[in-house]
This record gives C-alpha cells, structure tokens and sequence, in this order.
C-alpha cells in the first residue's frame, strides 16, 4: 500500500502483544518508516525496542491512524488516553474483540472514522484473515486503509455490516481453536490404534495442514476434494459414515459450536 499520509502523519499502535507485533513486522518490510511510527505498550519487548520506532514517546497530534490492539479489558484505561485525537482527522481501526462500534463511539464521538476489524491467530504467521466493517464516519477510502493495513498479515474481507461480526468471530475468529483441537483428538485416535504419540501427533498435524493448503489453493469446492478421496466402500467412507452422521458427526456438532460461540460474542457486546 502506499504509506505516503501515514509517513507525514504517522501510525499510532496502542499494544504490541503478538497481534500488533505480527502487523508491525508487516508494515515495516513492506516500507513503513520507522519513524513514522509511535507505539504504546506497557511492557515493550526487546523486539519492539530494536525497531527504531518510537515507543512509549510524544504522539502526534492528528496521526492518520490509530490501530488498537490490547486486550478487551485494557480498553477502559487504554482508549481514552487517545479521545482528543477523536472527532474525524484520525482514522481508528480495532482489532480487539468483543468491543462494539457504540463503545468507541461513546469515547470517541460518533465523527470518528471506526474500522472494526476481527483477525485470527495465523496473522501472526502472515496467514490470518481478517473481517472489516465501518462506522458511520468511515469512507471508501478510509476502508480501503485499513484492509492496505490489515494485509500485512493476511487475507481482508469486508462484512454488510457489525451485525455480522459475531459470526464472523465464531467461524475464522475461533475457528483456529478447532483446527488445534481436531490434530489433538486425530493425534489421539492415532495413538488408540497403535502408533506412538509422537508419530500420531506428527501425522495428524501434517495431514489436517496439508489438507488446509490444497483446500485454499485447489479451485474445486471441499465437498469434491473428499469425494476425490473416498473411495466407494473403502476405508474413508467408513470413517465418513461416522463423521457425517447427521446427529452425532461434524455437522451437527459445528453448527452447535459455531451457534454457541456467536451467541457468546453477542452476550459479551451488551
């Protein structure tokens, strides 16, 4: 993207947990000056502190852009440290979760410029994907920086609208967490049939993240690449059978899970 408002203005990054240290890294290889950046971290890294930006320092009057990145329950000390730069010069993108457009709003004032944003743990490798929705305030062109900013650490999609944001925070959100928790169960199943923890383990991991790049990079649909794997009769359809039962199998399950998780999200942005 370019960078050109950012570097006479300048970035602001409230946090630089993992999260912010993972976009960071990405803007700077992509050609942010350091300079142009000011972060605010309680407990800098020996990382952070050897990036030439400017940590824990004077900020800007009017930065281009605000990005947050602490945790929810840091917000209620953390934004209002920044209220004066409300108000519509400064665009402010969140990536923290659970917090709603209404809260920032209500520190900020309703003519700040808001991306919502909900990425996911791969960010961190670069391979996240990340959902945005605007306020009111926000244009075209300030959502267009921010999904410029947020592709640092992977794919950005663009939502309707915040009502859709706890789905989103169910599927990709939390979904990190059952890709992990099916290695481990796949792993154990390994080991209750006779392999060593750590060739179960080994494969299982290997084999649902082989799985994931050939479904991302193949153009044909999930539901073809497993009919391409299973066999009439074979001993993927007899795993299939159990796993696609319509009560006790993956569909069912998920759907419960996912449903379970959104209407968590929602419990917690009341």
């Amino acid at each position: 993207m370019d960078f050109q408002d950012i570097s006479a203005r300048g970035l602001v990054l409230l946090g630089c947990g993992k999260m912010g240290s993972a976009m960071l890294a990405g803007w700077l290889a992509r050609g942010l000056a350091p300079s142009s950046v000011y972060v605010l971290d309680p407990r800098p890294s020996d990382w952070l502190l050897a990036q030439g930006v400017a940590v824990n320092a004077a900020l800007p009057s009017a930065p281009a852009v605000v990005l947050i990145a602490v945790k929810p329950q840091m917000m209620g000390d953390a934004l209002p440290q920044l209220a004066a730069m409300g108000g519509g010069g400064t665009l402010f993108v969140t990536v923290a979760a659970g917090t709603t457009i209404a809260s920032y709003e209500a520190v900020l004032g309703a003519t700040t410029p808001l991306i919502r944003a909900m990425p996911n743990t791969p960010a961190a490798i670069g391979r996240g994907i990340t959902a945005i929705t605007g306020n009111a305030a926000a244009s075209a062109a300030h959502l267009d920086m921010a999904e410029g900013l947020l592709s640092a650490v992977g794919q950005v999609v663009r939502l309707e609208g915040e009502h859709q944001m706890d789905a989103v925070t169910a599927v990709s959100g939390s979904g990190p967490a059952y890709v992990f928790h099916l290695i481990e169960a796949l792993a154990a199943a390994g080991e209750a049939e006779g392999l060593s923890p750590e060739l179960a383990l080994h494969l299982a991991r290997a084999t649902v993240a082989g799985a994931g790049a050939l479904a991302e990079e193949s153009d044909e649909a999930p539901g073809q690449l497993r009919v391409n794997v299973t066999s009439p009769g074979g001993t993927t359809a007899a795993a299939l059978a159990v796993l696609m039962e319509p009560e006790t199998g993956f569909p069912g399950l998920l759907q419960r899970a996912v449903k379970a998780a959104a209407d968590r999200g929602r419990e917690l942005g009341k």
